[in-house]
């Protein structure tokens, strides 16, 4: 099992930046690719940023590149979201989760276990 906690979030002005951490015990950090995803007030949930086991790789959804970035401390068993010039439809619940692979799974159906979420609001 591995337990994951978010946090970070917050009331953001648009154009403002938040930095989400999510904290992960349990089984060994670095075995696992790590994923930030969101879901918006009535919408599907949606990938946004994964990050490779060893920090290598990363890939990001279209609508975030340039702004977001994700990093992960396997010293820490953490990983991060850096989210800078934010926009109101970036508003949602963010997760993070975690996949026992060596790809960069941009479906959450391939991610083993998940977090409880933070709320991001960023006012207009």
């Amino acid at each position: 099992q591995v337990q994951l906690v978010e946090s970070g979030g917050g009331l953001v002005q648009t154009g403002g930046s938040l930095r989400l951490s999510c904290a992960a015990s349990g089984r060994t950090f670095s075995n696992y690719a790590m994923g930030w995803f969101r879901q918006a007030p009535g919408k599907e949930r949606e990938f946004v940023a994964v990050i490779s086991r060893s920090a290598a790789i990363t890939s990001y959804v279209d609508s975030v590149k340039g702004r977001f970035t994700i990093s992960r401390d396997n010293a820490k068993n953490t990983v991060y979201l850096e989210m800078n010039t934010l926009k109101p439809e970036d508003t949602a619940i963010y997760f993070c989760a975690a996949a026992r692979t060596l790809g960069l799974p941009t479906s959450g159906r391939v991610y083993d276990y998940w977090g409880q979420g933070t709320q991001v609001t960023v006012s207009s």
